[in-house]
């Protein structure tokens, strides 16, 4: 059996009705999945710059290791140099190997300025390897924090919103598909949510523009679907909405 323009408008403040239910206790939530979210990313990305720095520091620690073998070994060839300097047969022998003891020596020279600078890298980096682990300290309580208010939120109005989306699906049964598509459309476009509103103080109770006598007369006949002139919203008459709320 068709149903009635008054069933249409019952069935869509019905499901209006049970929306903002849900939106209530979303906004109960407010922005804490955002926030979770936000913090999150905040901590990857944290740990992922600190793992950065220490694979840094790491491959100074080996650059300086690296320098001091070679420092090691130019002290040994100078050693062993100046050892071949005694047995030297002439002026060419003996500058040859002076130029090998002298190339040692600036081997030597270079791997001790390269030691500074990595040492200086290092306390630069370091200090910022700790002020990111503070950092990182700092944003795991954060998030820790916000978890267990959104876990503490979610406990207490979780079994309310499942059983209102339920009784929303059941709702929506109740409502040709093309009214179905028209109310989503606007409840999206909506920034409250609200597709479905009454006649209050002579004005939508959505935009809260007035609306002329006539038409607040056509609407309280429930002879046929009325959007507001203004926002678009679908309108019903405040003793539809009183009697509604009678019967949930």
């Amino acid at each position: 059996m068709e149903q009635t323009v008054e069933q249409k408008l019952k069935a869509l403040y019905d499901l209006q009705t049970i929306h903002t239910k849900i939106d209530r206790i979303r906004q109960v939530r407010g922005e804490l999945p955002m926030e979770v979210a936000d913090l999150e990313d905040d901590v990857a990305g944290l740990e992922t710059r600190i793992q950065k720095i220490k694979n840094e520091l790491d491959d100074l620690e080996d650059d300086i290791v690296n320098r001091k073998n070679v420092i090691r070994d130019a002290q040994a060839n100078i050693k062993k140099y100046e050892a071949q300097l005694n047995d030297v047969k002439n002026n060419r022998e003996y500058d040859a190997i002076s130029k090998e003891v002298e190339i040692q020596g600036l081997d030597i020279q270079v791997s001790e300025k390269k030691i500074r600078e990595y040492g200086f890298e290092i306390t630069s980096k370091t200090q910022i390897y700790d002020k990111a682990l503070a950092e990182l300290e700092g944003r795991r309580a954060d998030l820790d924090a916000k978890k267990a208010e959104l876990d503490n939120i979610t406990s207490e109005t979780e079994k309310d919103e499942a059983e209102l989306n339920s009784q929303a699906e059941v709702a929506k049964q109740n409502i040709e598909e093309r009214l179905l598509i028209a109310y989503s459309r606007l409840r999206g476009n909506a920034k409250n949510g609200l597709a479905v509103v009454t006649i209050q103080r002579d004005s939508c109770s959505g935009c809260f523009n007035q609306i002329p006598p006539q038409r607040q007369s056509d609407i309280r006949q429930r002879k046929k679907i009325i959007v507001c002139e203004h926002c678009g919203r679908i309108l019903v008459d405040e003793q539809m909405a009183l009697e509604e709320e009678e019967h949930a």
